[in-house]
């Protein structure tokens, strides 16, 4: 099992939104066809990685009784878009263990369970046909593909209802602090819209642009 992200990183990225980090960032975000069950979710935690075939998730449920409080499982699932792995059974097994959260690059079932459960999972949507325990083999703690990104285990996983964002261990704090200052500046910037202070058009001297723009067309005329 991977190294987990200590407490203070974690707790640095429990407020940052994937949003904020894709104001700068351009890496690490999974294709935006793995969205969050829930409305209002958010979730941070530990990669542990998954890679099982097809119709067989043997492998799924091992790697589930071996989960730390803090874990994020990330499943890939090989191309496969046809079979639920996840349900409510492996939901219930998962919030037992403490996980933090689930990504599956693949279809879920049991979406109300999964609900009732709070369990903070992102997916590409549902399908009713299930996987079985065929032993077919699979990887574990392998570097895995979700959504066109590279996982790592030990990655820090920060998932909401923009997205899934996948952070390099080593660059994890790094990026938490800034992401935390550019939320504190956006709140501030919210607070001088709101009373006037500011136009969104003098962000980025934007009012300055256009006016200038125009004036080069007129000179031009």
């Amino acid at each position: 099992m991977p190294d987990q992200i200590s407490d203070d990183i974690v707790n640095l990225f429990r407020d940052i939104e994937t949003a904020t980090i894709g104001h700068w960032r351009l890496f690490g975000f999974c294709h935006r066809a793995i969205r969050a069950m829930q409305t209002g979710m958010r979730s941070v935690g530990t990669a542990v990685t998954v890679a099982i075939p097809g119709a067989d998730s043997t492998l799924l449920h091992h790697a589930i009784d071996q989960l730390r409080p803090g874990d994020f499982l990330v499943v890939d699932r090989l191309g496969d878009d046809r079979h639920a792995c996840w349900g409510g059974g492996v939901s219930s097994a998962a919030m037992a263990r403490g996980v933090a959260g689930a990504v599956v690059d693949g279809p879920v079932t049991d979406i109300s369970e999964i609900n009732k459960l709070k369990l903070p999972m992102w997916s590409r949507g549902l399908s009713p046909i299930t996987t079985r325990i065929y032993d077919l083999g699979g990887r574990m703690n392998v570097p895995v593909s979700i959504g066109g990104v590279v996982v790592m285990p030990g990655d820090l996983v920060l998932a909401d209802e923009s997205g899934v964002l996948v952070i390099p261990a080593s660059e994890a704090a790094e990026e938490g602090k800034k992401a935390s200052e550019f939320q504190k500046r956006g709140l501030e910037t919210e607070r001088r819209l709101k009373t006037g202070e500011l136009n969104i058009g003098d962000l980025q001297n934007v009012n300055e642009m256009v006016l200038h723009g125009q004036k080069k067309v007129i000179g031009n005329d």
